[in-house]
């Protein structure tokens, strides 16, 4: 349940949103929408957030109906966003994505990888594997003193708020059934299209894009013409 001061907040979101939003699109040719910006601000998009942070960011809960007609946007991102809600929860994003974007718009979506998560539980741990036990456990539990995979691989899960971690198949299987194609998966920072290029920002704010690289898996996919 929301208290007072939540409710507040939201209808001062809600009444800020609407010229922000305007202004954007009025302005935008290309229209590009950002879920989940944090403080990820980027230049010609529609950064949003379900807390937004600043005047700069709109409010926008992705797991509620997006306030665009359809057929609005060439792009949507979403960087270490859908991870935080349900996997009903993130379809049902995927499918307000998938009706805001234009027909050829493309969609990117950056998530930790569980494939990576899992795959640490071997006998046989590369350096990459050993240095992302040990930074995760540094970083998000400091004090343990155990530097062991149990207790990384339940961090991603309980610890930082996740709801549902995706390995490729899940997500690209969630993509295709609310109607995207071409699902092709990508490094970070890499892509075909100029737009989807270099956008990621979560390797800085965790501080090492080594560890960012090891743990996300990017998708992108098309909606049809």
């Amino acid at each position: 349940m929301q208290t007072a001061i939540e409710e507040c907040r939201r209808a001062e979101w809600m009444l800020l949103r609407s010229s922000a939003m305007k202004s954007y699109l009025r302005s935008h040719q290309v229209r590009k929408l950002q879920i989940g910006a944090g403080s990820n601000l980027l230049k010609n998009w529609l950064n949003t957030d379900v807390h937004p942070g600043c005047r700069a960011v709109v409010f926008l809960d992705a797991r509620e109906r997006f306030p665009f007609d359809g057929g609005t946007f060439d792009y949507v991102f979403s960087e270490h966003q859908i991870e935080h809600i349900t996997y009903s929860e993130g379809l049902f994003m995927l499918r307000e994505c998938y009706r805001v974007l234009k027909p050829g718009g493309r969609i990117r979506v950056a998530t930790p990888n569980l494939e990576a998560l899992i795959g640490l539980c071997t006998s046989h741990q590369s350096d990459l594997q050993r240095r992302y036990i040990n930074w995760v456990i540094d970083k998000f539990v400091p004090g343990l003193n155990m530097y062991r995979e149990s207790f990384v691989i339940n961090e991603v899960f309980r610890g930082q708020g996740h709801k549902f971690i995706y390995d490729r198949a899940t997500l690209q299987d969630a993509l295709q059934n609310v109607g995207f194609v071409e699902v092709t998966c990508y490094a970070v920072g890499e892509s075909d299209d100029t737009a989807l290029r270099g956008i990621e920002s979560h390797g800085k704010a965790a501080g090492d894009e080594d560890m960012n690289q090891f743990e996300t898996m990017i998708l992108e996919a098309k909606r049809p013409r």
